[in-house]
């Protein structure tokens, strides 16, 4: 019998990006009940709605993807915003699920909670070896508490909740809008809208050295079910795809998949943000099976795809 054949299950974040993806992934394995609120029907920052869904749904797990998120630009403009409000929706979600008798909780956190100069590859041991990089820290660190309130948990009610940590995400049904997009869609957006307009530049930010890793969505999702139903440890894992890229390579890659052949001219007036991001992914491998199966390439032609499908000209 498949183990998830008298799941219960709770999903938040259903309609978002990753959410999304889980939803479907979740549909196709047929648990006993699949629970996913669209924001509008329940508002996660309201303690008192939160456990009344619960009492009413009656979750045996948890699966926490809502999160407020957004780029540099966003994180810079609203940082209070995004503490608050992620940090209030996973606190009280968390408490809620212990006191309902939840078996399990799946929490989603970030690799912004990574210290600012963690040594390339990302260990899950150095999360605590320093501050975050300062225009997503309070970002991170509100997701980051998370694992702290579930590491908390799990020694004093034995209250199985596990955290993952996936890198930056990125494919069709993306957020493309420019003030909160993160970097890929941004990129993919203004190479677009600069060929649909016969532009002969593009102009982004910082000066290109950076470096990212990225996990096609699919995989991300892929991720999420198989740690729900295989890992069951106190320690953080990250997910990802294991590839390092810097920001100036990636933007020639993405002009060349939208077909754009103008000036990149990179405004270093505007941050970089973290120098570098690239993850040691072994332990996904190792405790549940995951290893990312999109290449970057195919993952970057789908998503280019469904971008000028979703906006015709």
């Amino acid at each position: 019998m498949s183990w998830w054949t008298d799941r219960r299950v709770f999903l938040t974040g259903g309609s978002g990006f990753l959410g999304s993806v889980v939803r479907r992934n979740l549909e196709r394995l047929k648990p006993a009940a699949l629970f996913a609120p669209p924001s509008a029907e329940l508002d996660l920052r309201d303690h008192d709605a939160t456990r009344a869904y619960l009492q009413k749904t009656r979750p045996n797990l948890v699966i926490h993807c809502a999160a407020v998120v957004g780029g540099i630009g966003a994180n810079r403009s609203h940082p209070g915003r995004f503490f608050y409000e992620n940090a209030i929706m996973g606190i009280q979600l968390i408490e809620e699920a212990r006191c309902a008798g939840v078996e399990k909780l799946v929490c989603l956190g970030t690799i912004c909670a990574y210290p600012k100069f963690t040594p390339v590859p990302f260990h899950e041991d150095d999360l605590w070896n320093g501050y975050p990089e300062e225009t997503n820290a309070p970002y991170g660190i509100a997701k980051k508490s998370l694992l702290v309130q579930l590491q908390a948990y799990r020694a004093e009610y034995r209250f199985n909740g596990i955290f993952l940590l996936p890198v930056n995400l990125y494919g069709p049904g993306d957020n493309f809008d420019l003030e909160t997009s993160h970097v890929i869609p941004a990129m993919i957006r203004k190479f677009v809208e600069a060929k649909r307009r016969g532009e002969d530049e593009v102009v982004l930010w910082g000066d290109g050295s950076p470096t990212r890793e990225f996990l096609y969505v699919e995989d991300a999702a892929t991720a999420v079910v198989s740690a729900a139903e295989r890992y069951n440890g106190a320690l953080p894992v990250n997910l990802g795809s294991g590839k390092e890229i810097t920001i100036r390579d990636l933007a020639e890659r993405v002009a060349r998949a939208t077909d754009y052949h103008g000036r990149i001219f990179w405004d270093t007036s505007k941050p970089n943000g973290q120098p570098r991001r690239a993850l040691d992914v072994s332990r996904a491998e190792q405790e549940f099976g995951f290893r990312a199966s999109t290449s970057f390439e195919e993952g970057l032609r789908r998503t280019v795809e469904w971008y000028y499908t979703d906006t015709p000209e």
